[in-house]
């Protein structure tokens, strides 16, 4: 795990579990094996907002709408970031592990309201091996994220 969220998370005082498991590529296979619900697990993904990177997390159980992220912003375009593109801003993860602290990687950070009801939530703690748990409640007041109604799809792939 990146010692720049350990490091924060410990100067903030945020209780938070980690939880390592086998190697997993999906979201949904991380819910899968850790045997937590795909809409509690949380899920990074870097989109492009006319020319600014900006972090979209959804439920792992959910894709990104691309078109209503581009309507609720108030962006021309939307795209979906490529790794080329996101891969320096963080250094310390494999890439498409990120976890959803934009605060510390320079990238706003835009919410699934559906994330916003689960007590806790986990994510991708920078490797694809482990997840930080914490209370959906600290993210929030440590991220100060946006939060936005209706902008995943179900079934995500």
């Amino acid at each position: 795990m990146p010692s720049k969220i350990t490091k924060f998370l410990d100067t903030h005082n945020v209780r938070y579990k980690t939880i390592v498991h086998s190697a997993t590529y999906t979201a949904q296979e991380t819910a899968e094996i850790v045997h937590i619900k795909g809409q509690e697990l949380a899920k990074t993904v870097i989109v492009k907002l006319d020319d600014e990177m900006i972090m979209a997390v959804v439920p792992a159980s959910r894709q990104v709408d691309l078109a209503a992220l581009r309507a609720l912003s108030g962006a021309k375009s939307a795209r979906l970031a490529i790794e080329e593109e996101f891969r320096s801003h963080f250094p310390e993860c494999d890439t498409g592990a990120m976890p959803p602290f934009g605060n510390l990687y320079g990238m706003p950070v835009f919410v699934d309201e559906a994330l916003t009801k689960d007590k806790e939530i986990a994510f991708n703690a920078g490797n694809y091996n482990e997840l930080i748990q914490m209370k959906y409640e600290d993210f929030a007041t440590l991220v100060h994220p946006q939060v936005v109604t209706r902008f995943a799809l179900a079934d995500a792939v």
